[in-house]
């Protein structure tokens, strides 16, 4: 597992802290909350220079030196965004997606965007993980509450993803690859209509090498791209997470970098899209979403986040960052 992890960190901007001690860093932070006035440069130093599993540990030796737990005194001393990106960063990965589902699905109105991101951006292994954390947590299987929330097509293709069980051979069958985008395209831009089970069907269950090779060769067949296609057939929700498919397909970090671009240039910062990638991506592939940042808006993912954030939130989100070369 360790050797798992290790591999998944190379390409992240937050590493396991050498020389580490717990209990040096929980005293520290106890000393920084319970002083006249809370330490929050304190906070943010310690919590985004130390791994996810270091940060585990002090939450450990936090908790036996207090009796509290650090995320009950986040909550009581530090306010809003702040508070969201300290806690996700004390908070377990599958816990924090799990933490993310549940914030999607519950309130007025489920966040579909959220959904849309958690499921198509993650693998077989996370989406395991977030499952187990929502069952510990709830008590129900998520797939039981994610079908009460959605309907349709989309939630025909949410709960497919859901399962986890796309195929992770890393093997390419060209034939199949040819055969899967005749199909695609005899489903959609060759008919009147459009059948979408069969775009369901092969975007959720082959693997993504495979899935690359098909989008080679739909393109070399029809003249278009899929997503091109998948936009010109389909529309709402169902569109939405097809098209997130077939970006995440093409590359994760692309597909993320994008999500954040939106999220700082729409109408209003999205924060919790801000943390929710900016911590969950950061042991993960954080320095490819940067890099792909770059690529495709212009600009640098940090000074789009040092001129569209503020405060102290935008200090923990350019620390876990980390500047540009670095």
């Amino acid at each position: 597992c360790q050797k798992r992890n290790l591999l998944l960190n190379i390409r992240g901007t937050i590493k396991e802290k050498p020389g580490f001690n717990p209990g040096e860093d929980a005293a520290a932070l106890r000393k920084a909350i319970e002083g006249i006035g809370t330490t929050e440069k304190t906070l943010i130093d310690i919590l985004t220079q130390r791994s996810n599993a270091q940060r585990q540990l002090v939450c450990k030796a936090y908790q036996d030196a207090t009796g509290r737990t650090l995320c009950d005194d986040l909550e009581g001393d530090t306010r809003g965004d702040l508070e969201g990106i300290l806690v996700a960063l004390i908070t377990p990965p599958a816990k924090f997606d799990c933490q993310e589902f549940i914030g999607a699905i519950k309130g007025a109105g489920t966040t579909e965007s959220v959904l849309i991101e958690l499921f198509a951006s993650r693998s077989n292994h996370q989406i395991k993980a977030m499952c187990d954390a929502y069952l510990a947590e709830t008590g129900r299987a998520l797939i039981h509450d994610l079908k009460s929330e959605v309907s349709g097509d989309f939630e025909k293709t949410l709960l497919i993803l859901a399962e986890g069980k796309r195929v992770e051979s890393t093997n390419v069958d060209v034939a199949k690859a040819k055969e899967d985008a005749k199909i695609l395209y005899e489903a959609g831009e060759k008919k009147w209509g459009t059948d979408e089970s069969k775009f369901i069907d092969i975007l959720c269950h082959r693997s993504v090498p495979q899935l690359r090779q098909t989008l080679v060769e739909y393109k070399s067949l029809s003249g278009k791209t899929l997503q091109e296609s998948i936009e010109r057939e389909m529309s709402g929700r169902l569109e939405d997470i097809l098209v997130a498919i077939v970006k995440c397909v093409k590359s994760v970090p692309a597909y993320l970098a994008e999500r954040l671009y939106k999220s700082m240039k729409g109408a209003g910062t999205t924060e919790s899209t801000l943390t929710r990638i900016i911590v969950g991506r950061s042991e993960v592939d954080l320095q490819d979403i940067k890099a792909e940042y770059k690529k495709l808006f212009g600009t640098s993912l940090y000074s789009d986040i040092e001129s569209e954030t503020s405060g102290d939130f935008r200090q923990t989100l350019l620390k876990i960052c980390g500047e540009d070369g670095k």
